[in-house]
């Protein structure tokens, strides 16, 4: 069984583009979100696809399925999706610790949000958060890519208390 251990961030600067050591388009959507795991599929670049399944226990640790599909298979399992089709463009940034971030602008309906991600080899692993980093999101479901396919960003805004005149 594969664990998955990273931490999530928002970005809150530029300072990351310079970086850059590596650039992919991701088409991601959800089969399933339900109980204990969620059911993902990817196709990068329109040229390799996978399906994931992961634990859903909101947690810094999470096991993690992953197998290859063929393109065509993973196209036709993408409009089977339950929520929506998530769009992002995901950047590679080597880290002054050595770590590789990766940093994710969304786009369609998550377009604004900007998340870096960085695993880690234990969940105790100290990380050099480089300048550009703003608060961390690890915890807050609102921020996990199954969360954004049915409550996007761009209705965040509409979650905010509003304020009594």
């Amino acid at each position: 069984m594969a664990i998955e251990i990273e931490r999530k961030f928002l970005v809150t600067g530029e300072g990351w583009k310079a970086h850059v050591t590596r650039r992919r388009h991701l088409r991601q959507a959800y089969l399933s979100r339900q109980g204990r795991t969620s059911i993902r599929v990817r196709v990068t670049d329109a040229t390799s696809a996978t399906l994931t399944i992961k634990s859903r226990d909101g947690r810094t640790c999470r096991a993690e399925f992953e197998y290859p599909l063929p393109v065509a298979d993973a196209l036709t399992l993408l409009e089977l999706r339950d929520g929506l089709l998530l769009s992002k463009v995901r950047h590679e940034v080597r880290g002054n610790d050595g770590l590789t971030w990766e940093v994710d602008v969304f786009e369609g309906e998550n377009t604004g949000l900007v998340i870096a991600e960085v695993e880690l080899v234990h969940e105790h692993q100290p990380v050099m958060l480089p300048p550009w980093i703003g608060r961390e999101v690890t915890h807050e479901e609102r921020y996990y890519n199954s969360r954004l396919a049915h409550h996007p960003y761009r209705m965040f805004a509409l979650d905010a208390p509003r304020q009594r005149v």
